[in-house]
């Protein structure tokens, strides 16, 4: 059995060497690919000199392109199964020995180990999409309300491990790249479920997961967050809008959480610097890109 592990990294360097150190005790990897998405904190001289890696350099082109490339390399280098993550998370020695047991299924697609963040499970995976009601959200069943012990059927997880099928891969294709970041796991999720494959949450499988901002007041956190605010919208609208089965979900639901945060900075905007009032064109503008189905860089 091939088994290729995929990282996409940009621009941490500390996390990515982490990242591959964990990877390495799990066995039985059989290469490591860096996707470096166009990193300038030296994480790019420090790839050169590590020979035990594959590693891709290209421009940044998000998490969403970094999966793509990755994902790609991985299936024409004939692997069976792709394990794929961002540079912040880090299996366990034998979290990779975990999600085999549940390998040998024929109608599972994507295997979905159990995040930890500071010792607390961490997890946004789900069991339900929601694509008729627009007052609910697309995730209904979510596995943070439960308490799972055994390995559960899911429909929804994030690109932080996930143990694809190369199968999964050759008849639904390969991730969203031109979402750029945010939603491109759910839509990659969704499309495999589609396409009738089974998605199974793994509990014994562990990896650990960097927290971030854990400090920063809000309205910092805001400001940090906010280039990755818009993309959230505009991506969130497009899965509404393409997956959608009636009016309100396509158009309504996704109009309702732009409003809100169009809400948010207008009564933030005169206190704090969280949000700007040039921030709210830009919020509506989100809004319809998705509902119109553009998608790219933004601009």
């Amino acid at each position: 059995m091939t088994i290729i592990a995929v990282v996409v990294t940009y621009n941490r360097m500390e996390l990515l060497k982490r990242s591959i150190h964990c990877l390495q005790q799990n066995k039985p990897v059989s290469s490591i690919v860096v996707v470096n998405n166009g990193s300038t904190d030296g994480t790019t001289e420090w790839l050169s000199t590590q020979k035990e890696l594959t590693v891709i350099n290209q421009a940044n082109v998000g998490g969403s392109g970094g999966f793509y490339t990755g994902l790609q390399y991985a299936c024409q280098a004939n692997a069976d199964w792709i394990w794929c993550m961002d540079d912040d998370v880090f299996p366990r020695a034998d979290c990779l020995e975990q999600l085999l047991l549940q390998a040998d299924r024929k109608d599972v697609g994507i295997l979905a180990p159990r995040r930890l963040q500071e010792g607390k499970i961490f997890t946004h995976d789900f069991q339900e999409y929601n694509l008729t009601n627009p007052f609910a959200s697309m995730y209904s069943s979510k596995l943070c309300k439960q308490n799972i012990t055994s390995p559960t059927e899911i429909k929804g997880t994030a690109f932080e491990g996930p143990f694809i099928r190369r199968e999964v891969v050759e008849k639904i294709g390969l991730p969203n790249k031109e979402l750029f970041i945010f939603c491109d796991d759910t839509d990659y999720c969704l499309r495999t479920v589609l396409a009738g494959y089974k998605i199974v949450y793994v509990p014994a499988a562990l990896m650990d997961k960097e927290k971030f901002f854990s400090n920063d007041k809000w309205s910092e956190r805001s400001k940090k967050k906010k280039w990755k605010r818009f993309y959230q919208i505009r991506n969130s609208a497009y899965l509404n809008h393409h997956y959608g089965r009636n009016w309100g979900v396509k158009y309504l639901r996704s109009f309702n959480g732009v409003m809100g945060y169009i809400l948010t900075a207008l009564v933030t905007c005169p206190f704090t610097d969280a949000y700007q009032w040039s921030d709210i064109p830009k919020l509506w503008k989100a809004y319809c890109d998705g509902v119109n189905e553009k998608l790219g860089i933004i601009k």
